[in-house]
C-alpha cells in the first residue's frame, strides 16, 4: 500500500515517513510530493495511494484547494485525505470536513495522530469487487445498490448507536453492530466488519466514530472500484 506525504517543508516530510515506518514498519510505500500540483500530477498520472497527508499552505496549489480538487473527481472520491496544519484554526478544520476530509494533524505531529489514520488500512482486506460478483452471483449494478444501502445505514448507525450507549442499552447495541458486521462481511469489507465485531466486547462511543468513518471511506473505496467494472 502507498502512502502520499504532500508539503513544500522536506523537513515536514521526513518526519511525516519517519512515524508511518515507525508505526507500520515495511507495510506502506512513501511517495512525496512538493506542493498541491505535483501531488495532483502523481494522482492524475496514477499514483494510486491508500491514505494522502497534506500541508495546509503551500505554493501553487494549496490543500485545501487539492482537497476540493480530488473530491469532485470520482476516481479519488473515496481516498482518505488528512490535512495537516502548523494552526489548530476551528473554522479552518470545520470547512476542511465539510469538504470531506478523512482528518486534520496540527502540527507538531502527534504519532498516535498519525497511527490512527494508518490502523484501518492494516486490517484485513478488503475483497476486490470481482471476487465479490462471483462469490454473490450477482452483477456489479447490484453490487452498486448493496453498497448504497449499506452506507445508508452507516450514516444512521451513528445516531441511532450513540442513543442506545447513552441510554446503556448494550445489548440492543450489540444486536446493531452484529448486523452491520454482518452486512459489511457480505459485501466483502473484512476491514469494517472487524472492527464493528471487536467493539460488540466494549462498545465505546469514540471508538465507534472511528469505526463508522473507517468503514465510510471503504464503502467509498468499494464503490469506486466498483463503477470500474460497471463501465
Amino acid at each position: 500500500m502507498k502512502v502520499l506525504i504532500v508539503d513544500d517543508d522536506v523537513v515536514s516530510r521526513m518526519m511525516l515517513m519517519h512515524m508511518i515506518d515507525s508505526a507500520a514498519s515495511g507495510v506502506f510505500d512513501v511517495l512525496e510530493a512538493e506542493d498541491g500540483e505535483d501531488a495532483w500530477a502523481q494522482l492524475d498520472g496514477g499514483a494510486d495511494p491508500s491514505l494522502l497527508f497534506c500541508d495546509l499552505r503551500m505554493p501553487r496549489l494549496s490543500g485545501m484547494e487539492l482537497l476540493a480538487r480530488v473530491k469532485a473527481d470520482a476516481r479519488f472520491a473515496g481516498l482518505p485525505f488528512v490535512l495537516v496544519s502548523a494552526a489548530a484554526d476551528g473554522a479552518t478544520m470545520e470547512q476542511a470536513l465539510s469538504l470531506g476530509a478523512a482528518g486534520y494533524i496540527v502540527k507538531p505531529f502527534d504519532a498516535t495522530r498519525v497511527a490512527q489514520h494508518l490502523q484501518p488500512l492494516m486490517r484485513a482486506a478488503d475483497e476486490q469487487p470481482d471476487a465479490t460478483l462471483r462469490r454473490l452471483g450477482i452483477d456489479a449494478t447490484r453490487l452498486l445498490l448493496y453498497l448504497g444501502g449499506l452506507q445508508r445505514q452507516l450514516v444512521s448507525a451513528g445516531t441511532d448507536l450513540a442513543a442506545l450507549l447513552a441510554t446503556r442499552q448494550l445489548d440492543a447495541a450489540r444486536a446493531h453492530l452484529a448486523r452491520l458486521c454482518e452486512g459489511c462481511r457480505t459485501l466483502g469489507l473484512h476491514g469494517a466488519a472487524n472492527g464493528f465485531d471487536a467493539l460488540r466486547d466494549a462498545p465505546d462511543g469514540a471508538a465507534l466514530m472511528r469505526e463508522l468513518e473507517a468503514a465510510h471511506r471503504a464503502v467509498l473505496r468499494q464503490t469506486d472500484a466498483t463503477r470500474h467494472l460497471a463501465m
